[in-house]
C-alpha cells in the first residue's frame, strides 16, 4: 500500500483529507511541516498534500527545503491549499510541487487526482529504471574498452568497485562520514566509479604495457591519468549541458572526483594537486583504498602479487600518510570480505 503524508495544520482538514484517501492509501495526518520532517527521517512516503498557510514553516518553505535535500527531492508534492491565485501557483510549480488542489474538495475528485499523481510516478520511476540499466551498460563498456587499452591491468575496474561497495557499506554502519555519504545516491555514486581510471586512454599504450619498471619520464606521463579523466569528465559536463541538482549532475560530479583524486595522499604527497587531509574530496580517499589493495594483490609483469595480508599490513601502515585514517579503521573491519571477494574472482 502507497503512503502519503497530509500536512495541515487545520485537524478538519486533516480527518477530511484522510477519511478520502484511507480507503487506498496508508496516510499520516501531520499537523505542521515540522513533524512532516521529524516523520520523514524513519519513513519516506510515496506522496505529500502540503498545505501552504501554516505557521513557523509555511508550505513554500518546507518545499524548498525538501527539494535541497537529495534523501527527499523526488518526492511528489501536492499543495492541499485554500489558496486560489495565479501568483501561488507559478511559486510552487517554480519550487517543485506537482499540482495544486483547491479547498474545500470534493472526496472523489482528490482521491482521484492523487491516484492519477502515484501511478505517474510509478511509471516514471519504471522508465527511469530501464533508461540507467541502458546508462549503465554503456558505461561499464565505455570502462572496459579503457582497461583494454591497458592489457596490464585486466578486470582492475570490476574489482575495484566490488572493493568499493563494501567499504563504503562499512562506513556507512560505522557512521564514518556519515553527514556527507547520506546525501549521495547509490544509484549514481558506484556506476559513476567505473570512469575514475578514464584518463588512461590519453596515455601512450608503449607506457600502458611496458613489462618492466617505468622511468621518471615515463611515470610523469602516466601520473597525467588523473588530470586527464578530470579533464575528459569535465567535456561530458559542458557538451551535455545537465540539468542542476539532476542524477546525471550526480553522477558525472562522482565520477570527476573519482577520476581526479583517487591518487591524492593524505600527508599531500600525492598527485595530480596534492590536496591533503579532508581536502581530498570524500570519493577519492575512499578510492584510493579499493585502487592500492588491488594493484597490491594483482600480479603485474614487473612484479608477483602480495598475498591479501601482506596489502593488508601495507595499507594500515600507510594509515595517516597515504591513507585517511578513518577509512583504513573501516577498510581492517572489512578486510575479511576483500580476501573473499579475492579468492572467488
Amino acid at each position: 500500500m502507497k503512503t502519503i503524508f497530509i500536512v495541515d495544520d487545520n485537524d478538519t482538514n486533516l480527518a477530511a483529507a484522510k477519511d478520502a484517501l484511507s480507503n487506498a492509501y496508508k496516510t499520516y495526518p501531520l499537523p505542521s511541516a515540522k513533524k512532516m520532517f521529524n516523520l520523514l527521517e524513519k519513513i519516506i512516503p510515496d506522496l505529500i498534500l502540503l498545505d501552504i498557510e501554516m505557521p513557523e514553516m509555511d508550505g513554500f518553505e518546507a518545499l524548498s527545503v525538501l527539494k535541497a535535500d537529495e534523501k527527499f527531492k523526488d518526492i511528489p508534492v501536492v499543495f492541499l491549499t485554500a489558496r486560489n491565485d495565479v501568483e501561488s501557483e507559478v511559486r510552487g510549480f517554480e519550487i517543485g510541487a506537482v499540482d495544486f488542489i483547491i479547498k474545500p474538495f470534493s472526496p472523489p475528485v482528490l482521491k482521484k487526482r492523487i491516484e492519477s499523481h502515484i501511478e505517474t510516478e510509478k511509471l516514471i520511476k519504471k522508465s527511469l529504471q530501464s533508461v540507467r540499466k541502458v546508462q549503465n551498460a554503456t558505461i561499464n563498456i565505455i570502462a572496459n574498452m579503457v582497461e583494454n587499452y591497458d592489457e596490464v591491468t585486466g578486470g582492475h575496474i570490476d574489482r575495484t568497485q566490488k572493493y568499493l561497495a563494501i567499504l563504503l557499506n562499512e562506513l556507512i554502519r560505522s557512521g564514518i562520514y556519515s553527514k556527507e555519504i547520506s546525501k549521495w545516491n547509490y544509484d549514481v555514486l558506484l556506476p559513476s566509479a567505473q570512469l575514475y581510471d578514464v584518463g588512461k586512454i590519453k596515455v601512450s599504450e608503449l607506457i600502458l604495457n611496458k613489462p618492466d619498471k617505468l622511468s621518471d619520464d615515463e611515470y610523469s606521463a602516466m601520473k597525467e591519468h588523473s588530470a586527464e579523466g578530470e579533464r575528459i569528465i569535465d567535456g561530458i559536463i559542458n557538451k551535455s549541458q545537465v540539468a542542476h541538482n539532476s542524477q546525471e549532475e550526480g553522477f558525472l560530479t562522482h565520477a570527476k572526483k573519482f577520476a581526479g583524486c583517487h591518487h591524492e595522499k593524505w600527508d599531500g604527497t600525492g598527485y595530480p594537486r596534492g590536496l591533503a587531509g579532508e581536502k581530498i574530496p570524500l570519493e577519492g580517499r575512499i578510492m584510493a583504498i579499493a585502487d592500492v589493495y588491488d594493484a597490491l594483490v594483482s600480479e603485474r609483469p614487473y612484479k608477483q602479487p602480495f598475498t591479501h595480508e601482506q596489502a593488508v599490513e601495507i595499507i594500515k601502515e600507510e594509515s595517516g600518510t597515504h591513507f585517511d585514517p578513518k577509512i583504513v579503521k573501516a577498510f581492517l573491519k572489512v578486510a575479511d570480505s576483500f580476501e573473499i571477494e579475492l579468492v572467488t574472482q
